[in-house]
């Protein structure tokens, strides 16, 4: 239950648009989205793993944001806006991480191994990121929007898109 109050509390905090509580709850799909992931990963530790992914399932439809019952997700996740949101089985992130809509945390073998990213503490990925493989994203580490990251980024860094020129 603590899980559940703390997203709520950062989804208030963070989301400059959302002016109250009650309008955080019945309009989020971000915070509708982790609340539907929590349950549905207890159900997949309960190794229930059809029902968790079926629950799964309904809350990607509900709210366009994907994220695989068998991940592992801190405290205090935030999903700004969310629609397009992949995170696959493996991914793990740490706490209070930020990550706006389309971003995807994908695996580029076809194996059952660790084939997700594992993202840090204090993060932020912007919108239409992409990280791919098992790889690790630093604590305190912003990608911005639209990168590619393919490679381990070290605490701190800031990974960045090439910016479009218009002549």
């Amino acid at each position: 239950m603590a899980h559940f109050i703390e997203d709520f509390k950062a989804g208030l905090d963070r989301d400059p648009a959302t002016k109250t509580g009650f309008e955080l709850l019945l309009t989020s799909p971000g915070l509708h989205a982790i609340w539907n992931y929590r349950v549905a990963h207890f159900l997949w530790k309960l190794k229930l793993r059809t029902f968790s992914r079926m629950f799964a399932n309904i809350a990607r439809i509900a709210t366009g944001i994907e994220i695989h019952p068998g991940a592992t997700i801190g405290r205090r996740f935030v999903i700004d806006h969310g629609v397009g949101v992949v995170i696959g089985e493996t991914a793990i992130i740490g706490n209070d991480v930020l990550m706006y809509h389309g971003v995807t945390l994908g695996g580029v073998v076809n194996a059952p191994v660790k084939r997700h990213p594992t993202i840090g503490n204090n993060v932020i990925l912007g919108a239409n990121s992409i990280i791919l493989g098992d790889i690790t994203i630093g604590d305190n580490c912003k990608v911005g929007a639209g990168a590619i990251v393919v490679k381990d980024l070290p605490a701190g860094k800031i990974a960045i898109a090439p910016i479009a020129t218009v002549r």
